[in-house]
């Protein structure tokens, strides 16, 4: 499952109608890199991929392929504003720790 806060799917919402692409889906990625050792994508696609599982969260539909979704299974995703600006927080129980910027995040290391 991956939640979004109401605040968050509003940002969302802002952002397809800002694009014109109210019909495009919102995608959550990861991809290796940033300081932490992996960070968050996050994208608005017109198609679904075959590789693709689909959530809704808040009146959104919310595609993670299969790659990124161990990484982000069970995510609380939140938008807020300070002074610094707006900006996406993520809760994530997966990770180990995550970088100051809250964009990039380690993986707990398994000991064989």
């Amino acid at each position: 499952m991956i939640h979004l806060t109401t605040t968050a799917a509003q940002e969302i919402k802002r952002l397809q109608r800002s694009r014109g692409q109210t019909h495009h889906y919102f995608r959550l990625g990861v991809k290796p890199g940033g300081c932490a050792g992996w960070y968050y994508t996050l994208d608005l696609v017109r198609e679904i991929d075959n590789s693709d599982r689909e959530f809704e969260s808040q009146g959104l539909t919310i595609l993670v392929n299969e790659t990124s979704f161990p990484f982000v299974e069970n995510i609380k995703l939140d938008y807020a504003e300070d002074l610094m600006g707006g900006g996406f927080r993520f809760t994530n129980p997966n990770t180990a720790s995550s970088c100051s910027c809250g964009l990039s995040f380690s993986l707990p290391t398994v000991s064989t």
